[in-house]
């Protein structure tokens, strides 16, 4: 059997392309269909967790007529940085990578962005900012990744308005997009399931942002729980590599969501535009509204909201969206 690449959406700027993915060890990771019911969708879904890494694999970036080789890391992960040159092309744009198995080429195709020139960045959480998952409640997110497949799973109301709405916000041309990037502690196993559930509810295409790659089903059970500084750290790379962009930071209250954007908005006072929480539970917490109401002090537009019809009207109030 022949080992298995795999590629996630990459971003450029003016200096540099990032684009990374995995290697995996010969297996049955190919073709997961989300769409099944019940217990096969659960079957998916664990096979997802009992993935094998391939470390130290080769592995070469097609661009520009020239062939860039690298090796992945001790989980199987590789991530490209290369300098390239200024150009005056936009938009999403098709990249290729390979790697070689007893002599033959395993090829694969993805996409990464290089955003028009803009004013506006946008940065999402995704587990209960616009997929219900249900993250207070550990057992039922579990039943809920198990036992409902990709078109069972919910979005809330109104968020895919909104968020198609931001997408071109402060464009005169609407065919422009802003740049999206969903930051999440969900690993990049579930990878496949959300650019799913993003075309099936039209969300903005983004450059999605994950944690290190489990790989026993024992860690299935701790899915997107744990430490959150790496969405802090990625974050923070994002605005340092788009440093002209006002951001603004889309979460909600069931998580570290709140406490995350209010260090990054003291770290980067003059990036963000404004930061937006879903209220998850039945009632506002009140350490939030202190982190909000810190936020505000620190100049930046802020939303705590329970419907996005709300978060709509206050993009519209602050000039954000028309």
């Amino acid at each position: 059997m022949k080992p298995v690449l795999k590629l996630y959406r990459g971003y450029a700027n003016n200096q540099e392309l990032i684009v990374m993915g995995h290697v995996f060890k010969p297996n049955t990771i190919a073709d997961y269909d989300f769409q099944k019911k019940s217990f096969k969708n659960a079957r998916s879904i664990i096979r997802l967790f009992q993935v094998k890494t391939q470390p130290n694999a080769d592995v070469y970036l097609k661009l520009d007529n020239e062939i860039i080789h690298t090796k992945t890391l001790e989980d199987g992960y590789f991530k490209f940085c290369i300098p390239i040159k200024e150009s005056h092309t936009f938009g999403w744009k098709d990249y290729t990578v390979f790697i070689t198995h007893n002599e033959e080429k395993i090829e694969a195709t993805s996409s990464y962005i290089k955003p028009t020139i803009g004013k506006f960045g946008f940065i999402s959480d995704i587990d209960d900012t616009f997929l219900i998952s249900h993250t207070r409640n550990p057992l039922k997110k579990i039943y809920i990744l198990l036992f409902k497949n990709v078109t069972k799973r919910k979005v809330f109301e109104d968020v895919a308005q909104h968020y198609q709405a931001l997408q071109t916000a402060g464009r005169n041309d609407k065919k422009e997009e802003n740049a999206f990037f969903y930051v999440s502690s969900s690993e990049w196993n579930l990878y496949g399931l959300i650019i799913q559930f993003s075309i099936i509810h039209q969300l903005p295409k983004a450059v999605l942002l994950l944690k290190n790659i489990k790989t026993s089903l024992t860690q299935l059970f701790f899915t997107g729980r744990g430490n959150h500084n790496h969405k802090f750290e990625k974050i923070k790379h994002i605005l340092e590599f788009y440093p002209n962009l006002k951001y603004v930071l889309l979460g909600d209250d069931s998580q570290h969501d709140p406490k995350l954007y209010e260090s990054i908005c003291k770290i980067f006072p003059l990036h963000i535009k404004a930061v937006y929480i879903r209220q998850v539970g039945a009632s506002k917490k009140t350490k939030t509204l202190k982190i909000i109401e810190n936020m505000a002090n620190l100049n930046v537009a802020t939303c705590y909201f329970k419907s996005s019809k709300e978060a709509i009207a206050h993009s519209k109030e602050i000039g954000l969206i028309e």
